[in-house]
């Protein structure tokens, strides 16, 4: 536990409180870092690992696969959830945010390669794609239905550069595009891609400055639980039909108990959701996740 927490944990609460004393201290534009989070940083961080990666197709297809069916499980879970409750429409979009999208990239990458170091962060690359492409657009029409509804809630989804980043990676793959060698290009979405990290969890702590963290124990109990602990209950239900098999198939079922995804805040706040949720949700998921992470990591090296 030690050291998953000095390692992978506490610089991660590093980032986020600095983020919280910039505030405090000089009042930033919280708008303005959302947006260059979204429409920036996510879509070179998906374009430059897309576009990178050495894995076959057949089993990053299943990764991907994989990772569907967990945010979808989840999706129903969240909403039966909701409506035993008998919550309100924009309560249960916000648990169902709060349930589907995990912290694959700036949690989920440094501790597969704690866990994991020869396999976890190359399988992990694929969550974090499938996590993206969701959350950008599934996640994205969640959160635009608690204004819009009908065929408007699509339009946010078309101008998410997310989405034609992976279309112009996949196009570079397919067709052999020499773009690592375009100096121009690929050097300054490097600095992008590894920028994100830093500015997402910059960003959170601002946003936990500017928000009220504070909220009802039971709803937020049910978000925690679904997340840390559901999602790796319906994990294990998976791995044998997607036939991953053991360091594999430990590495899957790890992948789907992290914490609440940072994304799900910034989505919250850009389309005036249920934000102060939402960054409850981060807040108290990736801190309880200290303790559920790695009894989960125990429980799957035994």
């Amino acid at each position: 536990m030690l050291a998953i927490f000095t390692q992978v944990l506490l610089p991660i609460l590093v980032l986020i409180g600095c983020g919280w004393v910039v505030d405090r201290i000089w009042n930033l534009n919280l708008a303005t870092m959302v947006r260059l989070n979204i429409h920036l940083f996510v879509p070179a961080f998906i374009f430059h690992e897309v576009v990178h990666s050495s894995m076959v197709a057949s089993d990053a297809l299943k990764v991907m696969g994989y990772t569907a069916c967990v945010i979808g499980g989840m999706f129903v879970c969240s909403a039966v959830v909701g409506r035993v409750l008998r919550y309100p429409a924009p309560q249960t979009r916000s648990l169902q945010l709060a349930t589907m999208f995990y912290n694959s990239g700036n949690y989920g990458v440094p501790l597969m390669a704690l866990a994991y170091p020869a396999q976890g962060p190359l399988l992990q690359v694929f969550v974090v794609l499938t996590q993206n492409i969701s959350c950008f657009t599934v996640g994205l029409l969640l959160a635009s239905s608690v204004k819009t509804a009908g065929w408007r809630t699509m339009l946010p989804v078309l101008r998410q550069v997310s989405i034609w980043a992976v279309g112009s990676a996949l196009l570079v793959r397919l067709f052999h595009i020499p773009v690592e060698q375009w100096r121009w290009i690929w050097v300054p979405t490097g600095y992008l891609h590894d920028a994100l990290v830093g500015i997402a969890l910059v960003t959170l702590g601002v946003q936990l400055s500017q928000t009220k963290v504070r909220q009802n124990v039971s709803r937020l109990g049910w978000a925690l639980g679904l997340r840390l602990l559901g999602g790796p209950m319906l994990a294990f239900a998976l791995v044998p039909l997607f036939g991953f098999r053991g360091e594999i198939a430990a590495i899957m079922v790890l992948s789907s108990g992290f914490p609440t995804a940072v994304n799900t805040a910034l989505l919250a706040h850009e389309f005036e959701a249920d934000s102060a949720f939402a960054a409850a949700a981060v807040f108290y998921s990736t801190l309880v996740s200290m303790v559920t992470v790695t009894v989960l990591i125990a429980m799957l090296r035994m």
